[in-house]
């Protein structure tokens, strides 16, 4: 299905639409990126890996606020209360023991300042766009196509399995310790994949809303291929990195 703009055009039963859903990810998810197989490869100089840290926790981040609008947009109890852990996993019980520390320790290892990466002021402009053009989708969209946003969580673990293992082999500077944010990932990711492809299938339950949440899918994974397209861009060769943005001569 290389086109998914007509995918649900004639309504799909629920295991057409998961099949539908999981192909977008086959096709577009950012472990078909360039940049990934790069970095899976060996061949990112550590500066690169420095700027993918670092714009990286920008939609770290940002995931509790986007979650906090979608329990904006619930009005079921039991729905707040399942999306909520996910808030939980990324800001820890007091705002900085859970995955978005762990990402500024991933960033710290690899020589960058905390406070740096922080203020998220040396992120690339594109960076900064895709992240606030998510936010601003969860928050202006409806339920449905916000939680379909979120099923690249699906595919989450496959690049996890493809990253660590290479970034530990390929790249001396980098250790476990530097990697432990991914540790917990792969099973957090696949319960709230779990949880959220349920209610997809429950609630696109006719053709209009299964082409919007495929058309979200379609989405998030633009705005992850996106930022690894700047990334390419800036610190590729030859490399053209914006005004402001982070220069690795500076660390």
């Amino acid at each position: 299905m290389s086109d998914f703009r007509d995918a649900a055009r004639g309504g799909l039963s629920k295991s057409g639409l998961e099949a539908a859903l999981r192909q977008v990810g086959d096709e577009r998810y950012h472990n078909r990126h360039p940049f990934h197989h790069r970095m899976t490869s060996g061949a990112l100089s550590k500066a690169e890996m420095q700027a993918w840290a670092l714009n990286r926790y920008c939609y770290q981040a940002v995931i509790p606020r986007k979650d906090a609008m979608i329990l904006a947009h619930a009005e079921d109890p039991a729905f707040r209360a399942a999306w909520r852990k996910r808030i939980e996993d990324h800001d820890g019980g007091d705002g900085w023991s859970g995955g978005i520390a762990r990402w500024l320790h991933l960033a710290t290892s690899l020589g960058l300042d905390a406070e740096a990466v922080k203020s998220e002021r040396l992120a690339l402009p594109a960076t900064r766009f895709a992240v606030g053009a998510y936010l601003s989708f969860c928050a202006n969209r409806t339920l449905l196509e916000a939680v379909a946003s979120s099923l690249t969580e699906m595919f989450s673990p496959r690049i996890i399995g493809e990253r660590v293992p290479a970034m530990l082999a390929k790249y001396d500077y980098i250790t476990e310790d530097t990697l432990a944010y991914f540790s917990r990932r792969p099973e957090q990711a696949s319960r709230d994949a779990d949880f959220a492809l349920a209610y997809v299938l429950g609630h696109a339950d006719t053709a209009e809303r299964q082409q919007q949440a495929i058309d979200a899918l379609v989405f998030k994974c633009d705005i992850l291929w996106a930022m690894l397209d700047a990334l390419q861009h800036a610190y590729g060769a030859p490399g053209n990195i914006p005004p402001g943005a982070f220069r690795p001569e500076s660390v």
